[in-house]
């Protein structure tokens, strides 16, 4: 039997505390992607985004296991967020002016014949809505900040604003691509107040 890879323990990327913020490099990482905009709570682009992107991804880690002898663990759900106004995610809170693009990690050895083969088994039994959406693509984030968020999503406000507005500005940096977050509980299953998000933020020298 193959050695099951979990990526949250190799990658310090996946590692965050409370109360910390950090400054680290983000190595170049695939992903399966899918984009949609509004608001999560109501739109059901959301999820339908969330019912393609699962099945995929567990497709992919048994198509790994048989057919390439390489087992790992489906990361969590990502989301990069983004809107014309970034106070929409800090001070407004706007959701209906959010764009999105949900993600999971895959590893580099997946590659896109297999995701095709992949998805072409899916569209064959029941597709879900969205699976036409759904993509493979390498994201470069480089040097960002982040921090671990535990709690309801709509609490989030508060640590952005410190991170946005006091910890970035102190380090020399500047916000530069989107704000990103990663589900480490289900949020289909766990209670809000249990929630533990990551928050990353990219960064560059100010200027």
């Amino acid at each position: 039997m193959p050695e099951k890879v979990d990526f949250k323990k190799q990658l310090d990327c996946y590692r965050a505390a409370r109360d910390r913020f950090r400054v680290l490099e983000v190595p170049p990482l695939r992903y399966l992607m899918i984009d949609g905009h509004g608001d999560p709570n109501t739109s059901g682009q959301f999820a339908e985004a969330v019912s393609a992107l699962y099945p995929v991804a567990y497709k992919l880690k048994f198509a790994s296991k048989q057919e390439l002898g390489r087992d790992y663990v489906v990361m969590p759900l990502e989301g990069r967020w983004w809107a014309e106004d970034m106070a929409s995610f800090t001070a407004a809170r706007d959701k209906s002016r959010w764009q999105w693009t949900l993600m999971i990690m895959v590893p580099d050895w997946i590659g896109e014949d297999l995701f095709e083969a992949v998805v072409a088994k899916a569209a064959a039994g029941g597709a879900p809505a969205a699976l036409d959406r759904v993509r493979l693509e390498r994201l470069a984030e480089g040097t960002c900040v982040q921090t671990l968020h535990l709690g309801p999503f709509d609490e989030e406000a508060a640590v952005l604003q410190r991170m946005h507005r006091e910890f970035i500005p102190a380090q020399g940096l500047r916000m530069t691509g989107e704000h990103h977050e990663i589900y480490l509980s289900d949020f289909r299953r766990v209670a809000p107040e249990k929630l533990r998000t990551i928050l990353r933020q990219p960064v560059a020298a100010a200027d």
